[in-house]
């Protein structure tokens, strides 16, 4: 009973969402809700088959600004609890709550043009992912970076305006089906250089998922409770990121 009290009460954590609002390339902040399709509200969406499963739902934060991301740079992902970081003077739940483990993944689909693609019909397909490794889940390392989630961009990704999905899967309640947590928004990019690799892979969002997939559908405490898979492995939702 105290381990499933423990489990409940996580579970029952529900305030510490996140927003994805910002980029960096190579160091350099790009701005606040540059390039970014953001919403308002910070809550995640559950509905693997959700027809706003690619950029999230209710955007209300857009621009013309298109990012430009040389193959092989160094890109961050800035998360906040709310837009514009913490939603109160030192927010507990700032950039995510901590009971929210899990992977971040991104995504990247082909578009003609970055500022004005619909989000609709398109194929992603995979460049990063990180999940539990060494005892550490990719949101713990978000949290130490203060809401930074750095990648390499793949050296071979071909030049082109693309759409960049950033997604962070909350686990502390994926035991039951229907309660994992997605978290994703959309940056509008220009990849440079001369790679030649226009993607490999390709799943469609939503479609990608599965409820019953095993990095969606699984319980990640250990008998004691502590949510780090009692030493099992985990497996991350979606296709393996491109390879050059």
């Amino acid at each position: 009973m105290k381990v499933q009290s423990i489990i409940l009460g996580l579970a029952a954590l529900a305030s510490g969402h996140t927003i994805f609002q910002k980029v960096s390339v190579n160091g350099a902040d790009q701005g606040q809700l540059k390039g970014v399709r953001a919403p308002d509200s910070d809550y995640p969406i559950q509905n693997v088959n959700d027809a706003a499963f690619a950029c999230n739902k209710d955007i209300k934060h857009t621009d013309s600004t298109v990012i430009t991301v040389p193959a092989g740079a160094k890109v961050g992902a800035w998360w906040g609890h709310v837009i514009g970081g913490a939603q109160t003077a030192n927010d507990p739940d700032n950039p995510i709550a901590k009971s929210h483990k899990g992977p971040i993944m991104v995504y990247l689909a082909k578009v003609d043009n970055a500022a004005t693609a619909q989000t609709t019909g398109l194929k992603w397909f995979k460049v990063a992912e990180d999940g539990l490794s060494n005892g550490q889940w990719a949101v713990d390392k978000m949290i130490a970076n203060n809401g930074w989630h750095y990648f390499t961009m793949p050296t071979c990704v071909a030049p082109g305006d693309y759409l960049m999905r950033v997604e962070t899967i909350a686990l502390h309640g994926a035991q039951s089906q229907g309660q994992a947590q997605f978290y994703m928004e959309c940056a509008q990019i220009r990849i440079t250089g001369s790679g030649t690799n226009a993607g490999s892979n390709f799943v469609s969002f939503p479609g990608a998922y599965s409820a019953n997939d095993p990095g969606i559908l699984v319980s990640i405490y250990d008998t004691t409770g502590n949510p780090y898979m009692g030493g099992k492995p985990y497996t991350i939702p979606g296709p393996r990121p491109l390879t050059c």
